[in-house]
């Protein structure tokens, strides 16, 4: 396997593994969310960019913990309990109805935790027990994909250690299957109409987030349906203060997508850059700049000075 910090990752050569994982990932985080206690804007519902995966960290469970881990290097799936035990899966291709159950047996082994068995976030969905369609798993493809995560959270963390306020750590969303890092001003956020429980926890107050995602899966829709079938950085404030669509940020490749109302940089733009840190971030520093300037934050109480940002 190569350990190239941005390795290709074109939609369409993984996205039958792409769907199986995400709702892989969805079977784990969900048992995650049903061990822990919330805590706000659901942050104790995503899963961690690890040294060889991704991992729910200890979870409580019984007076004891339990830890879940994707390993993608040595492709399994490791369940830990701080008593010792541990239990192993092959990732290897398998239907999710398959994962589910074996996962499900392997945790009921140490601790009884029920899940909601459905997928969410994803059109028409299927029962993780009935799934038998997704069951693909490309090895070079989920590594390629484990370390664009831990190149984008390298610069995730660098740059949310400029941000004094409060701030989420950089997390994985196993529901829209992203990496992301989010900025508060402090401020309320008004009431979104017709908003859900998950949403209105979720942007209770004002935010800008910033993120990677690999894409919305074609599921037989068209490349030109407007919509964003390839893996991109992504900018967004909500509420988005007015003017913000017409904002220029760089690099130059930079664009605002109207239909998801965020901006974008491509991917594929950021690693082949000369420098795909440098241009990553810069759009992460100018989309940040362009919505806290037009939403009014108070940045002067907000942000680290730049002189103690460079001191050593």
């Amino acid at each position: 396997m190569s350990n190239e910090l941005w390795p290709a990752l074109p939609l369409q050569e993984w996205e039958d593994t792409y769907a199986t994982l995400h709702m892989w990932t969805q079977i784990v985080g969900k048992i995650r969310l049903a061990l822990t206690p919330l805590v706000n804007h659901w942050w104790n519902v995503p899963l961690y960019v690890s040294a060889r995966g991704l991992t729910t960290t200890a979870m409580p469970c019984q007076g004891g913990s339990l830890q879940i881990d994707f390993d993608f290097l040595d492709h399994q799936l490791l369940l830990q309990c701080d008593n010792g035990s541990k239990a192993f899966l092959a990732l290897e291709p398998r239907s999710v109805a398959s994962f589910y159950r074996e996962v499900m047996r392997m945790v009921s082994l140490g601790v009884d935790v029920k899940i909601w068995p459905v997928p969410v976030e994803v059109p028409d969905p299927v029962r993780f027990d009935k799934d038998e369609k997704n069951a693909s798993y490309d090895r070079e493809y989920v590594t390629r994909l484990w370390r664009i995560l831990l190149s984008s959270q390298r610069a995730l963390q660098e740059f949310r250690s400029e941000f004094v306020g409060k701030s989420s750590p950089v997390h994985f969303f196993w529901g829209s299957f992203d990496l992301a890092v989010t900025r508060f001003s402090g401020r309320p956020a008004p009431p979104r109409e017709g908003a859900d429980l998950v949403t209105r926890e979720a942007y209770s107050h004002e935010v800008i987030s910033h993120g990677f995602w690999p894409g919305i899966r074609r599921n037989g829709a068209s490349a030109d349906d407007g919509m964003l079938h390839a893996p991109a950085f992504y900018s967004y404030a909500a509420p988005e203060p007015e003017g913000l669509a017409s904002k220029a940020i760089r690099p130059s490749e930079a664009f605002y997508h109207p239909q998801m109302k965020e901006f974008i940089l491509l991917y594929d733009d950021v690693r082949k850059a000369h420098s795909p840190e440098h241009a990553l971030r810069e759009f992460l520093d100018s989309s940040y700049n362009a919505a806290a300037k037009l939403a009014h934050w108070d940045r002067s109480s907000l942000e680290r000075p730049v002189r103690l940002q460079h001191s050593a």
